[in-house]
């Protein structure tokens, strides 16, 4: 259900924008020239979030195609514009967008995406259409507070531990929590019932970013497709180096000191930052908000009122989605 109409989205992109797009979902090359090999384009949890989430309220996943469309593009689009902003030079074991296209090329692109995802959801039946649009504006606002407050982070000496949680809510749960709602609204769910799955998806979408966190410092390349150690070495604050900086203790005290250090961090010095953070507990404390969030994303669910065996879907889906790390 989901790949003809996503592909039907991206084609409608003007022909610069197509192509970046294409070559981003691994589709084609830089060139492009068809891939043999499709399966650079990601996992697609998102859309399955939005098409089990229509199950799970007793309507047909095909009411939720736009909504999965919709947050599959906006995924895409803000993948386009962290690598840019991050200065990521690899995506999904591929030269990232930018580095090959050129900065403009990859903005421009997402920006493509963003419009392209809103028209998805205009073309969903009109008594549902307006409430999915308005739901995707919304977390649009807060993907961008989110991305800010994430960027802001890098220059502020102090960051505590609610600080970043609440950041996490607007970068990654927010999206994830759209996922899900879309599902439900375009099935013609309750109000009661949509907040239910857009909760579950925001708590999940924090416990997923908690993971992502603890990828990027302990995982490798191979797995996750960026390479490992870079947030290190641009001395970003990601969970584990936001509760280890914040703990007591000298492997806190020496982390502090490397991060408030201005040369930039050595492979020595990424290696040694990495097992700061370990001995000052911050894998530790990610690992357990990870599983925080993942039991407040089941208590929310339940609120939806799932079918038995749309329960059973998101809870997999939703458990495979945040053992990414182990």
């Amino acid at each position: 259900m989901l790949s003809p109409a996503l592909r039907a989205a991206v084609e409608s992109l003007p022909a610069a924008e197509r192509l970046v797009a294409g070559y981003h979902r691994g589709w084609c090359e830089a060139d492009g020239a068809p891939r043999v090999s499709t399966s650079g384009g990601g996992k697609s949890v998102r859309p399955a979030l939005t098409l089990l989430a229509a199950a799970a309220v007793g309507a047909r996943p095909a009411e939720a195609v736009p909504g999965a469309v919709a947050v599959e593009l906006v995924h895409d689009f803000t993948l386009l514009h962290d690598d840019v902003i991050d200065g990521d030079a690899l995506r999904r074991h591929r030269p990232a967008a930018w580095s090959l296209f050129g900065t403009p090329a990859a903005v421009l692109t997402g920006d493509a995406l963003m419009v392209a995802a809103l028209s998805a959801l205009a073309q969903a039946p009109a008594e549902r259409a307006g409430a999915a649009v308005q739901e995707m504006v919304s977390t649009l606002l807060e993907l961008v507070e989110g991305q800010s407050h994430d960027v802001a982070f890098e220059k502020a000496h102090e960051v505590s531990v609610a600080d970043y949680l609440a950041m996490a809510v607007g970068k990654t749960g927010s999206l994830i929590g759209c996922a899900c709602a879309l599902g439900g609204a375009l099935a013609g769910a309750d109000t009661v019932r949509v907040g239910g799955l857009r909760e579950f998806g925001r708590h999940l979408g924090v416990a997923f970013q908690c993971a992502d966190d603890i990828l990027g410092i302990w995982g490798h390349t191979a797995c996750s497709g960026k390479p490992v150690g870079a947030d290190l070495a641009a001395r970003k604050k990601s969970l584990p180096v936001v509760a280890a900086l914040t703990a007591p203790g000298a492997a806190a005290g020496r982390l502090r000191e490397l991060y408030r250090a201005s040369h930039p961090m050595e492979d020595a010095e990424v290696d040694l930052a990495r097992r700061l953070v370990e001995d000052a507990g911050g894998r530790q404390a990610a690992e357990g908000e990870a599983r925080r969030q993942m039991a407040a994303a089941l208590r929310s669910l339940s609120l939806a009122r799932p079918t038995v065996d749309g329960h059973r879907q998101l809870h997999d889906l939703a458990c495979a989605m945040t053992r990414r790390a182990s």
